[in-house]
Order: C-alpha cells, then structure tokens, then sequence
C-alpha cells in the first residue's frame, strides 16, 4: 500500500508555529524550513534522515524536532484509514505476475513452463490474498506435468501481532495422482518477528480435504493445518523469502515448502530464482515421496 501524500498548505497549517518556553529553545528557522519541506515531500526515509541532523545540530530542540515528526505521521495515518474506510471493495488492490521456466526432479524430471499471479488488498484490519499457479509441460503429443492451484486467503487483525485467518483453495496435480483437491481451514496466527529488515509469522488451526483421485477414488479428511512465512530483505533490491504449510491427518502428512531468492531490476520489474519441496506421505500415482521443482521466473508488480 503507498503511503498517501498530504498538501503542504495543510501540513503547515497543522503544525504548531512556535513552542512554549517549557520546550526549550526555538528551532531555527532555516533548519524548521527544511523540515518542513521534507514532510512536505512525505518520503518517510528523507523525513528520519533531515530529522536526525536536526537533532544533532539543535540538541536544545529534539522535542520540538520529535513533535513535528509525530504529528506527520498521526496526520498520515488518519488520512491513510480514511481512504481505506471510504473505498470500495474493488479498489486498493495490489499484485503480482511470475512467468518462466522449471527444472523438475523426483517423480518427474523434465523442463517446462511455469506462471502465478497474486493479488492483495490490504485494510485497516482485513486484508485478502487471492493466488493462482500454473505448472504444465507437454512433450511429443503427451502432457507429463499438469499442475494448476488457486485460492483465496482472507486475514482478520485484532491486535498489532495477532490475526484470524481462513482459506480456501484448490488443486489439480496429475503427478501425485489428484484430479481435484479441495481444502478449507480456519485458524489463528501471530507475527513472531515485525520489522524492516525481517517478518516472520506463523498459524495453525484445523482443515479439511476432499480429494478426487485420477482413478476415480474420492475421500474427505479432517486434520490440522500449520503454515510460516519468513522475509529478509537483506539489501534494499535483494529479499530472501521462505514460507512452508503442513497438513497432518489420519496417516496423511503433507509439507510443501517454497525458499525464493529475488532481485529488483527496476522498481516494477524483479527476477526470481526458488526451490520447491512437496511431500506427500500418501499418493496413487508417484513412486517417491518428495518432489522438487525449481523455477527461475521474471516479476512484473502492479
């Protein structure tokens, strides 16, 4: 979600234009002007930066430093949950589109074609996620790799950490042996690690799968779902991401793990290099256990 910019005229009006005695001296006027100007700009970076030298060249007005800054961000922030308040459904929508290519090993070892999209919007308290994958190769007349997934995750925050969750998805995987796989799950999860450099979260909560294998054979299960999502953004065009979701139910284990390198090229446009794992401690049409699949796609952020 970018952050809204606020007029200049009404960041000046609302800020206050000289400080009580109690306060300390007043802020220089050139030094309150380049302030002013760089919360004008409303780039939260620049606006630390030229507080930070005005802190150390006017020790005697830190407070007055800090009270120009606090308000801008309270100001932001109001104006932020109002535009959210007032959209529609249908706006505030961010995304993503992954094209390229895959090596896979296990119980297939071939090259083809892979591509995903997601796409999240993101609230005061809700946020919805909805993803869509495709994997596919076709080689001499014979489909040897037919892997679809879509699903829609909606979040509910009742605290800064702790969050609601529910999802819902579906998958067809004719190398495991699954015509169609449906799941449904709810549960809660807590934001282990919130900060610039690394996120890190965790859930778990009860599920329920009904499958449809290739051979006709149907089944439901009730089980228990976990899932983590780690992000480290080690440099400002460099993120390295790992997220994983179990399933554990009656004789049935499954672990899907997906670690992704990503570079930017330019501000829209990244590229990606990730490993996945799939394990499946019970399927119909794979002579293994574990399948791996690794992709180097091209990313396109809107």
């Amino acid at each position: 979600m970018r952050a809204c910019l606020i007029p200049f005229s009404l960041l000046l009006t609302a800020m206050p234009v000289a400080a009580h005695a109690a306060d300390g001296a007043l802020l220089p006027p050139a030094v309150r002007e380049m302030l002013e100007a760089a919360i004008a700009n409303g780039n939260e970076a620049e606006i630390a930066a030229v507080a930070k030298i005005a802190k150390q060249t006017n020790p005697e007005s830190n407070d007055q430093i800090q009270r120009m800054v606090k308000s801008w961000k309270e100001r932001t922030q109001a104006t932020h949950e109002t535009v959210i308040r007032e959209a529609n459904f249908t706006d505030l929508w961010t995304g993503r589109i992954e094209a390229g290519g895959f090596r896979s090993t296990g119980s297939t070892s071939e090259i083809g074609i892979s591509a995903s999209a997601t796409a999240t919007r993101t609230g005061i308290q809700w946020s919805h996620k909805l993803t869509a994958s495709a994997d596919y190769r076709r080689a001499n007349g014979i489909t040897s790799r037919e892997r679809y997934f879509a699903g829609y995750e909606p979040r509910y925050e009742f605290d800064p950490r702790g969050f609601a969750y529910g999802l819902a998805q579906f998958e067809r995987d004719t190398s495991i042996g699954y015509d169609e796989r449906y799941t449904a799950s709810v549960g809660v999860g807590y934001k282990l690690i919130v900060s610039k450099p690394v996120d890190l979260s965790a859930d778990i909560g009860p599920s329920v799968r009904h499958a449809k294998y290739l051979i006709g054979e149907r089944e439901t299960k009730l089980g228990l779902r976990g899932s983590m999502a780690f992000a480290w953004r080690a440099t400002p065009t460099l993120t390295v991401k790992q997220t994983a979701s179990g399933y554990a139910e009656s004789d049935v284990y499954t672990l899907n793990a997906l670690t992704s390198v990503e570079t930017k090229v330019t501000t829209r446009w990244s590229a990606a290099f990730s490993y996945n794992v799939q394990y499946e401690s019970e399927t119909v049409l794979q002579a293994r256990d574990f399948d791996t699949l690794s992709r180097l796609t091209l990313t396109y952020d809107f």
